[in-house]
């Protein structure tokens, strides 16, 4: 495990240490706790990100249907025809 040094006011430790301590928890056990949610969060959104490009992935390389209506690559015009609005 590593160590790491924070620079915070007096105020916010203050509150810190009395939400820890009303918790039975340490300023440090909830900086760690904080950080790995932060972390699970943006490893479930990349999950979802995976899961929604196979998806499509999938439906392109299944014949290309979608909502029963079929794909079609878009022209140069549709392609650009968003930049330009």
């Amino acid at each position: 495990m590593k160590n790491i040094t924070l620079k915070i006011d007096d105020d916010t430790y203050l509150k810190a240490r009395l939400r820890a301590a009303s918790e039975g928890t340490s300023i440090s056990a909830m900086v760690r706790d904080f950080l790995n949610r932060q972390v699970a969060d943006e490893d479930e959104r990349e999950n979802r990100r995976i899961a929604a490009l196979d998806e499509l992935y999938r439906i392109v390389e299944a014949g290309g249907e979608h909502r029963g209506e079929p794909l079609k690559p878009l022209t140069r015009e549709e392609i650009y025809a968003e930049r330009l609005r």
